[in-house]
């Protein structure tokens, strides 16, 4: 059987070590970190996301500030806002939940978010930062994944690292974060997506393989090397009717069959997902001790 890598186990970890810290910083006199959100529109995920991460700075200390907007809010209206928080000292990270309505561009939005406040790590700044292996805040996914091979000691050093799919979100940054001179990192990275020749057999080459392609049970055990590292990145509900939702999570993994040749994987749910929040967190509390701008 493989290693099961648990996200869920490592995400409640550091939630106990940033809460731990915070109470340190508290009885210190100390100033509390304090994460602002804008939530624009009334979508049930987005709207589901957002509570869940104001839950979770509640649980380890953090103040927060959720900022609701009608769906047909201005652009100019919303970055207003986020210009507003920018200059608030007391604010220490804002995150602009996606994703946003049409009208509104993105691109302009996660611009106007000062780097330093950037603790989605989106700007071009800290992904630049990132880039250059300087102190940055590192996107939740990519940074979440990094985490895991850390804590369950998986060696990349020298090895053959394969990412499925290019996003700006996850895929691209985690080929830089998987290249970079550390640890993790120093592997052989191949940046893979849906329109790579040859892509089973590149996959059958990887030591580590990351998959964020977004389609569901998209690596079969055929493309697998004996012993691998597997990390499944996607997450698609499908429907079931033995489960009493009607529906089950599944990821760009077939699992069951990956799970026989793979020496550790990550299940879904409850590996890389549960990551996020405690990514998220965790650079709400650098950027409040100024651990990466200063």
């Amino acid at each position: 059987m493989p290693t099961i890598i648990d996200g869920k186990l490592t995400s409640s970890q550091i939630k106990e070590e940033i809460k731990a810290r915070v109470e340190e910083i508290k009885s210190d006199g100390g100033k509390t970190p304090h994460l602002a959100a804008i939530l624009v529109g009334s979508d049930g995920a987005s709207q589901t996301y957002v509570g869940a991460k104001v839950k979770a700075c509640e649980y380890v200390g953090f103040e927060s500030t959720l900022v609701r907007m009608d769906e047909n809010v201005s652009e100019e209206e919303l970055l207003q806002k986020v210009e507003e928080i920018n200059e608030n000292p007391d604010i220490d990270g804002l995150i602009v939940q996606l994703p946003l309505p049409k009208h509104i561009s993105v691109e302009k939005v996660t611009n106007k978010i000062k780097p330093e406040k950037d603790v989605d790590g989106f700007t071009p700044a800290n992904v630049g930062r990132m880039a250059l292996n300087w102190p940055a805040y590192v996107a939740a996914t990519p940074y979440g994944i990094v985490e895991l091979l850390k804590r369950y000691e998986i060696e990349t050093s020298g090895k053959h690292c394969v990412v499925i799919g290019r996003s700006h979100i996850v895929g691209s940054p985690m080929s830089i974060l998987m290249a970079r001179n550390g640890y993790p990192g120093n592997a052989t990275v191949t940046l893979t997506h849906s329109r790579t020749k040859n892509l089973a057999e590149i996959a059958q080459t990887a030591d580590i393989l990351i998959v964020a392609l977004g389609k569901p049970e998209f690596v079969t055990a055929d493309m697998v090397k004996p012993g691998a590292v597997v990390i499944d990145v996607g997450i698609h509900r499908i429907a079931d009717e033995t489960k009493k939702s009607g529906f089950r999570l599944i990821g760009d993994v077939k699992f069951d069959e990956v799970a026989e040749k793979a020496s550790a994987i990550t299940p879904v749910p409850g590996g890389v997902g549960p990551m996020t929040i405690a990514s998220l967190l965790y650079n709400t509390l650098l950027s409040a001790e100024k651990k990466v701008y200063g």
